[in-house]
Formats: C-alpha cells, structure tokens, sequence
C-alpha cells in the first residue's frame, strides 16, 4: 500500500506541497485540506461512526460518517465517496456540498487537527461493512436523536462532527429533509 500523503496549503487554501500523513498530525499539524461526510439512509437516519481504537488523532471517539483527506489533485467529493467505500464498504446515490469548514481543535493526547474541511451529505441503501482499521463501530441514528445526543453527551463525539452538524441541519431545513 502506498503511503498517505495530506496536502498542506495557506489560510487561502492555496497549495503548499505534500506531506506523509503519518508525520503530519502532531502537536503542532500544519494547515492541510480535509473533508467530513454525513450518510443518510432512506429512513432519513445518519450513520454515525466510532473511530478505530487505533487512530493517531481522536481514537474511539465517536462522528460523522466518515472524515479524512483528499489526495493531491483529488477533488474533496470524489475523496469522500472513495474513503467510504474503503471504511465502511459503501457506495453513494447520491452526495451534496453543505459548506465550507475551518477548524483546529486537540485530543486528548494533545495531537492537532487543522483543516480545511468541506462538508459533504451523501444517501446511501447500503448496509455499513466497517473496516476495523478504521472504524471501530457504527450505528444509524434518526437524525433528531443525533442532535439531541450531541448536546447531551457532547464529550464522546469529535468536535468537528458537532460543528459541522450545524452546517447540516440548517442544508437539510432548506432542502425540507
């Protein structure tokens, strides 16, 4: 397999350059692009996941469906419905841009997150397959519940996914979701 890289850009999101994702995220992660997807199923339910135990940043927490990010001359979408296929074995009918997102926020262990982040909402009829590396548990939640859970038990979701999932409420209002 080869090595991840993450691109590094400016506060303008101007490229950089490239940078092995495995030296990146630190104490002190340098401005880089990423992307976060929140899946919907028919019933109008989001799959929020768990990530895997083993991740460097935010092990075991739990968010969006799936975050990451894209590849050098990726475009952000086309990273998000590649990483889903890869974590959870799932495939998109149909995916939206929601907005734009910048945020920079620590663990527990004190690693950085600092991205550029657009938020995407993708619908999908497939049945999660996680992958272990990746994901440690998933489960689909009507989205109501996820709102009311964030707030509630605010501590055991990223800060990103509960951020974001302001931007996706109000998408979803105006679209009469």
């Amino acid at each position: 397999m080869m090595e991840e890289h993450v691109v590094l850009v400016n506060e303008h999101n101007l490229v950089l350059g490239t940078a092995p994702k495995a030296t990146v995220h630190t104490k002190e992660t340098p401005l880089h692009r990423g992307f976060s997807l929140f899946v919907f199923n028919n019933k109008n339910e989001f799959l929020v996941t768990q990530r895997a135990l083993t991740k460097k940043t935010f092990p075991g927490v739990w968010s969006n469906t799936v975050c990451g990010h894209p590849a050098f001359n990726e475009e952000p979408k086309d990273a998000a419905i590649r990483r889903l296929q890869q974590e959870l074995g799932m495939r998109l009918e149909s995916i939206e841009f929601v907005s734009d997102y910048r945020y920079t926020c620590a663990d527990v262990n004190g690693i950085v997150e600092n991205e550029i982040c657009p938020v995407f909402v993708g619908w999908s009829h497939d049945d999660p397959l996680p992958n272990p590396d990746e994901i440690e548990s998933s489960r689909w939640m009507a989205w109501e519940d996820f709102l009311r859970d964030i707030q509630e038990r605010s501590d055991i979701y990223s800060p990103w996914c509960k951020e974001e999932a302001i931007f996706v409420k109000e998408f979803l209002k105006k679209k009469n979701l």
